[in-house]
Order: C-alpha cells, then sequence, then structure tokens
C-alpha cells in the first residue's frame, strides 16, 4: 500500500464551514478523511456526502454501541452516505459486530471495523471498571471477538499493531489513531506512537490529527507525514 493511501486526516472541528476549509487546503494531498462524532452532529450527513462527491474517501467514526436492531441501520445509513469505513464497539459484543457487517455486505465498499480499547485508556483505567486484563490483552481478546463476528478489521493504538498483525493476519485492515510525530504532545493518547513506527509494526492506516489540521501550512505537514512512510519503502530501513 502506497503511503498516500495509509493516512487519514482527522477532521476533529466543530462546523462544516472548518472541516471544508481544511479539506481545500489539503486539496490532492489527501483523499481519505475520517469524521467522527463531534463534525457529524454539528455538520450533518451533508459533509460527508460533499466528501465522496469530491472523490474522498470517509472514515465515519461512530463508534457504535447500540442493540443490534439499531447497529444494523446505522451501518446501512452509512453504507448509503458512500462512506469506506465504518466503526462499531467491540465492547458491545459479538451480536453487534455481527449486525454490523451482515448491514454492510449490502454496500461492497463499506468495511467494518471494531474499536478496540480507545487510545486515551490505560490498564488502570480498565481495572476501575472492572476488567482486569492489561490494555493490550484486552485489545488482542476483544479483536479475536472482532475477527470471529466478520469485521473487516480493527481500531487500536499503535502501540497493539504488532500483536494484532500477528493475531490477525496479513490482510485485515489495523487503523491506529493516536498517532504523534517525534517531539509532538501526546494530547489525549495515553497509548500514542508515531506514523512510522504504527506502520512498520503493522498498521494498515494511521489517523493523523492536530499535526496536520493545526498546522500552519497543513499540506506541508502531511508531505512530511507522507514521507516519513516513504522511508519504509527503503529496502532495510525501519
Amino acid at each position: 500500500m502506497h503511503p498516500t493511501d495509509r493516512i487519514i486526516v482527522a477532521l476533529d472541528v466543530d462546523t462544516r464551514r472548518a472541516a471544508e476549509n481544511m479539506v481545500d487546503r489539503l486539496g490532492a494531498e489527501c483523499r481519505f478523511y475520517k469524521v467522527g462524532l463531534e463534525l457529524l452532529t454539528a455538520a450533518g450527513p451533508g459533509l460527508v456526502e460533499r466528501l465522496v462527491a469530491d472523490g474522498k474517501e470517509v472514515f465515519l467514526d461512530l463508534k457504535l454501541f447500540e442493540i443490534p436492531n439499531s447497529v444494523a441501520g446505522a451501518v446501512r445509513a452509512a453504507g448509503a452516505l458512500g462512506v469506506s469505513m465504518v466503526t462499531v464497539h467491540s465492547m458491545g459484543g459479538t451480536g453487534i459486530m455481527a449486525a454490523a457487517v451482515a448491514a454492510a455486505g449490502d454496500f461492497p465498499r463499506l468495511r467494518v471495523l471494531a474499536l478496540t480499547v480507545v487510545t486515551s485508556m490505560t490498564s488502570a483505567d480498565l481495572a476501575a471498571v472492572g476488567i482486569s486484563a492489561s490494555a493490550e490483552d484486552q485489545v488482542l481478546r476483544l479483536a479475536g471477538l472482532a475477527e470471529g463476528a466478520g469485521c473487516h478489521g480493527v481500531i487500536a493504538a499503535p502501540q497493539e499493531a504488532g500483536a494484532l498483525r500477528g493475531r490477525l493476519g496479513p490482510r485485515a485492515l489495523i487503523v491506529t489513531p493516536g498517532v504523534v510525530l517525534p517531539g509532538e504532545s501526546r494530547g489525549d493518547h495515553a497509548r500514542p506512537g508515531t506514523p512510522r513506527a504504527a506502520v512498520a509494526a503493522g498498521a494498515s492506516h494511521v489517523v493523523v490529527g492536530r499535526a496536520v489540521t493545526r498546522a500552519a501550512d497543513p499540506a506541508a505537514a502531511l508531505r512530511l507525514v507522507r514521507g516519513d512512510l516513504l522511508v519504509l519503502n527503503t529496502p532495510g530501513a525501519r
């Protein structure tokens, strides 16, 4: 996979105008965007429709966690918008993940990804809600459930990419938010990693946010991220 196809830019803004301004500034430099709950709630589905109409791919990060029938309905709605990826929360269990996968079957381009453990959580946070497993063990446990339910891949922190690739094999999508550039603040992410390290370990995609969207020149910042990943195509480079 070419580095351009691995990078998803997170449109973590609160208005449609701000999102469209960022998309316009990035232009042809970016072909894949993440739209999360904040932006979808503020801007509605029209922004997603515009991105798809402009030839962009959209990762609709809904983190669906509901009864199976409701999850299936939301996945069908996402598929009708033309998005490429949608997320369901693996903690909901096999039932909701299987319902999501079945609903996505009507949309050949739509991939269902299971969120494992959000990147802001630590093993201590899991213990506080009654889960005794470490963060990595819980990620692998949930990834196994997602695989059994037919999900196309998982969402996890960069630090778990290697273990997940070993668990899920070469074809699964492993999408890693929580990537930060060297020297950049880790922000809300408790289990971060650099884009290069995530991809080298086995991530299929990296989600990049503030390092690009808050840069003085977002297109130049995105080229830096892409250039860092291009190093991995050089024989012997890691």
